[in-house]
Parts: structure tokens; C-alpha cells; sequence
């Protein structure tokens, strides 16, 4: 059985940064987002995080031939089709029950299949305990979690609703297309629906008898070695952190196949707390994020009203650059937290 931990939590909370952070200790290796890899890699050949495109990365090779025989084999259409018919938010009440529904059990359970294959051949070629999937979306974690096959633990990921309303309305750009394409934005209320929705849904797996953990990015940045250090210990690796220090991380290349441009870097990142949407969300967008997410804000020790911060400040503690990009990698202008398609 291949252990697995998926990071969920809604897009631009800080996911991508804890995958490489996590990616770097012994026994795990990061996989990005496998969700995407189907589209993205397999049918659209993007750049794997190592530089190379897909199908010329030697990883992904040997991955998708112990998987598949080649990924030539796989019929990715099918793949796609079941995402559609199963993987959506609005299909999580129905993955929630107890039972699924006979048609619905068996889609599920050929869907969730592909994953199993996908994740078994890259701890097999990385020599891996643990793979990592940061794909986010809760109902891929309620998918996963009808497999016989997989070991799976869910680390949610929450960051401060009005900090993920902002980062939403930025335009980046998608590296991996050498810039044609632009990550998906929304509006701050649409961000703020869902950021309920998906906090929703996690708090409601972890009553299904899935391993979940809630991890705040403002943790991870505030006392990375401790935090990960703990995270170390929940997955049953050594916590060897020679690439972590206080404020700052050491990252090398690994095998991302999908997700934000961060995932590009290597060399030694700054870890800062990035509060800019205290000055740069405009007071009445901030306002009505807080009030919208202003319960789940609560629970998680956010503050209902956030006081503003001068621009100074807020510029202050924002991440900074790392000091090269990956191999083959277009220049990225700066770390952000982690990045989803959210559907």
C-alpha cells in the first residue's frame, strides 16, 4: 500500500511553499498536482519542475512506464471523463455518505485507481516512503479516500481569507506555457465562497476516518523547523532539517508536475509572511471577506477585523526571491502561495 499525503485547502494558501518545504526531507518526494498532471502533462506535454517537458523528463518516463507500460497506454480521455463525472465540489455530499451509489462506487473506484498506479511508481522510481500530492481540491481527498490501495493522510492547509482574496486578483503567469497562459483569478467574494466551502469540506473529512491535520501558514512561516519537524514525526519519516533555518529554506529540483510557478525555484528561499493584502485589498473588498468567512475566520484564530498596516510594513514582510530558478526554468518573479484550478 503507497502512502500518501495530500495537501488540501483552496488555491494561494501557502500549499505549494509546505510541499517543497516537506518535499525536502528524506523518504518523501513531491508530485505537484496530480490532478492537473492528466491535462496539463500527459495530453499537453507542459514542463515538469526539473525544466525538462514532460515527456522528456527521465522521472516521468520511467514513472509512467512502470504505471502504464508508457504513457502512451494510458487513455487519458477515459481519465478526463471520469474527473468530470466524479471529482467535481459539487459531487462531495454524494462522496461523503457512507455508501456510494453502485455506478458511482465503480467510476470512483476506476478513477481513484489511476492515482494508485500514479503514486505506487513514483515512490517505487523516487525510493520514496511518502509521495506527496498537493492537487488541493476536497473532492479528489474524497475520492482517495474509497481506495483500497492507498495510505492516506490530508494535511489542510488555511490561511487568512482576506490574504487569499488578494492573492486571487493578482494576474501571474503560467511558466510552464512560456507565459501564453495566466493562472485563473477571482473576484474576492468568489474566493471568499470558496475558501468556506473547501474549510467546509476538510473539517467534514476528517469525520469520515480520514487522517487529517489543519497546519495555518502563518505557522509555517512564524516557526518552520518546528512545524515541520512535527509534520516529520506525523508521517513517520526522519526529521533531518539541515535544510532549514530560521526565516529561510534551502530547496533543491524535484519532479512538480503541476501547480504554481514556485515550483520552479531552487537555492535558498526567505521565508516571510506575506501580509500585503492589508494595504493593497481595498478596505471595502476586505471588509466584506471578513464578514463572509467571518465564522471559519474565528475558529481558526483569525482576527474578525483586521486592523491595516501601513504600506511599509506590509512590504516588509513579504517572501523574497530565491537566488536561482530550476534548471531550464524562465525567470519567476516571486513566490506565492500555492496555486489550484478550483472547480
Amino acid at each position: 500500500m503507497v502512502r500518501v499525503l495530500f495537501i488540501g485547502g483552496l488555491g494561494r494558501s501557502g500549499t505549494t511553499l509546505l510541499e517543497r518545504v516537506l518535499g525536502e526531507l528524506p523518504g518523501v518526494t513531491p508530485l505537484g498536482e496530480i490532478i492537473h498532471m492528466w491535462r496539463r502533462d500527459v495530453q499537453d506535454d507542459e514542463r515538469c519542475a526539473c525544466g525538462q517537458p514532460f515527456s522528456a523528463c527521465p522521472f516521468w518516463t520511467e514513472v509512467g512506464q512502470r504505471a502504464y507500460g508508457g504513457w502512451a497506454n494510458l487513455d487519458t480521455a477515459r481519465v478526463l471523463a471520469l474527473q468530470q463525472a466524479v471529482d467535481r465540489t459539487r459531487f462531495i455530499p454524494k462522496l461523503a455518505a457512507r455508501k456510494l451509489d453502485p455506478q458511482v462506487a465503480a467510476d470512483v473506484a476506476e478513477y481513484v485507481g489511476h492515482y494508485e498506479r500514479v503514486y505506487t511508481a513514483a515512490a517505487e522510481v523516487a525510493g520514496a516512503q511518502v509521495v506527496i500530492d498537493s492537487s488541493k481540491n476536497a473532492s479528489l481527498a474524497y475520492c482517495l479516500r474509497w481506495s483500497t490501495g492507498i495510505d492516506l493522510k490530508v494535511l489542510h492547509v488555511v490561511r487568512d481569507a482576506r490574504g487569499v482574496a488578494y492573492s486571487w486578483t493578482k494576474q501571474v503567469a503560467r511558466p510552464e506555457t512560456d507565459g501564453h497562459d495566466e493562472m485563473t483569478r477571482y473576484s474576492p467574494s468568489r474566493s471568499a465562497v470558496l475558501w468556506n466551502a473547501h474549510n467546509t469540506a476538510f473539517a467534514l473529512l476528517g469525520r469520515r476516518g480520514v487522517d487529517v491535520r489543519r497546519l495555518r501558514y502563518e505557522e509555517l512561516i512564524a516557526d518552520p523547523v518546528a512545524t515541520t519537524a512535527g509534520l516529520a514525526q506525523w508521517l513517520g519519516v526522519p526529521a533531518e532539517l539541515g535544510f532549514l533555518a530560521p526565516g529561510q529554506v534551502t530547496l533543491g529540483s524535484c519532479h512538480s508536475a503541476a501547480g504554481n510557478p514556485m515550483r520552479f525555484t531552487t537555492g535558498v528561499l526567505q521565508l516571510r509572511r506575506d501580509d500585503a493584502w492589508r494595504t493593497k485589498l481595498p478596505g471595502g473588498q476586505r471588509r466584506l471577506v471578513g464578514a463572509m468567512t467571518a465564522p471559519w475566520l474565528g475558529r481558526y484564530g483569525y482576527p474578525v477585523l483586521a486592523r491595516q498596516r501601513d504600506a511599509a510594513a506590509a512590504e516588509s514582510i513579504r517572501p523574497s526571491m530565491p537566488t536561482q530558478p530550476g534548471p531550464g526554468q524562465p525567470p519567476v518573479t516571486a513566490p506565492r502561495p500555492g496555486e489550484g484550478d478550483e472547480r
